[in-house]
C-alpha cells in the first residue's frame, strides 16, 4: 500500500499478505515566512508531534514488512533537492538515519529532472545506506510501455539500462489508465522484468464489481509470469472493493497470488 491519509495501521501490523507500506510523501521547499529551507512529510517536518502514532506503528509494522519512504509526487520534491543539494539531502539523511526501520525510498518524480542528478541521487543513497537499502520508482504507465518520457522528462529505459538503473530494486507502475493484462504485458516485451514490475491500482477508479475485474487481470499476469512483482494501491485508506474496511484489498489480492511460490520466494517466505 501507499499510505498518506495516516488511519491507523494496526489492520496492516497484522496482516499475513501485505509486504510493503510506501509512506508519502516526502517534499522539500523553503518556509515562507523566513526562507528556510525545510524537507516535510506531508505538511509537516519529520519530527512533528502529530506524526509520532504514525512512526511508531511503522517501526511496529517493520517487523514483518518493508517501510519505505516515497519521495516526490505530485506535490514535487527533486527540483528543490537537485538545485541545492548540500542543504536537502542531509536533511533526508537524518531522516532516514533517525528511523533505521524504514527499508528504503520511493523515487516517485512526476516534474522534470535531469537523468543523471537521478543517477547520482541513486548512487548517493546505496553509498550511505548500503546495497541492502531498497530504491523503488514509481514511473506512469505508458512510460515503461513505450519509452516515452515520463512525467520526470526522461526515459526509464535509459535509465534502467545504466548502471545505476540495476540498483532499482522494483517499479511501482502507476497504472492508473489501463489496468489490463496486455498493458502488463506491453511492459515486459519492453525489456523489464516480471520480478521488477509491481502493477499499480487507483482506489477511485474501482468499485466493487469493477475491482472483481482486477482481480482476473491479476490472475491472467501470475498465470503467465511466476515471477510477477506484485500490486500495489494508492492509497491503503479507501482502498476497493470496501472502503470502509481496506484491509480486504490486500487479503482479496493475496488469495490471487497465494498458490504463488516464486511469488512468496520473493517476499522472503
Amino acid at each position: 500500500y501507499y499510505y498518506q491519509t495516516f488511519v491507523d495501521m494496526t489492520p496492516i501490523i497484522e496482516s499475513k499478505y501485505v509486504t510493503n507500506i510506501h509512506i508519502s510523501s516526502t517534499h522539500f521547499g523553503y518556509e515562507t515566512e523566513n526562507n528556510k529551507p525545510y524537507i516535510h512529510i506531508n505538511d509537516v517536518t519529520p519530527d512533528n508531534k502529530v506524526l509520532d502514532k504514525m512512526w511508531n506503528q511503522a517501526e511496529e509494522c517493520s517487523k514483518t514488512k518493508k517501510i519505505i519512504l516515497m519521495i516526490g509526487g505530485a506535490g514535487g520534491a527533486f527540483q528543490v533537492l537537485f538545485n541545492n543539494f548540500e542543504t536537502f539531502y542531509p536533511k533526508l539523511y537524518y531522516t532516514l538515519k533517525q528511523r533505521p526501520f524504514i527499508s528504503g525510498v520511493d523515487l516517485d518524480v512526476e516534474e522534470n529532472v535531469n537523468i543523471e542528478d537521478i543517477k547520482m541521487l541513486i548512487n548517493k543513497i546505496k553509498k550511505d545506506f548500503g546495497n541492502d537499502f531498497i530504491i523503488s520508482m514509481a514511473p506512469v504507465q505508458y512510460a515503461m510501455e513505450n519509452n516515452s518520457p515520463g512525467l520526470g522528462g526522461f526515459s526509464y529505459q535509459e535509465l534502467y539500462n545504466s548502471k545505476e538503473g540495476k540498483l532499482i530494486d522494483y517499479f511501482n507502475v502507476q497504472a492508473y489508465s489501463d489496468y489490463s493484462f496486455n498493458s502488463y504485458e506491453k511492459i515486459i516485451n519492453n525489456g523489464y522484468p516480471p520480478n521488477k514490475i509491481v502493477f499499480g491500482m487507483l482506489s477511485s477508479e474501482f468499485n466493487k464489481d469493477t475491482f472483481t475485474n482486477a482481480l482476473e487481470t491479476i490472475k491472467d499476469i501470475k498465470n503467465k509470469y511466476n515471477d510477477f512483482g506484485g500490486v500495489f494501491n494508492w492509497e491503503y485508506f479507501n482502498s476497493p472493493p470496501n472502503p470502509s474496511n481496506p484491509i480486504i484489498w490486500s487479503n482479496e489480492i493475496g488469495e490471487v497470488l497465494v498458490d504463488n511460490y516464486y511469488f512468496f520466494k520473493w517476499l522472503g517466505f
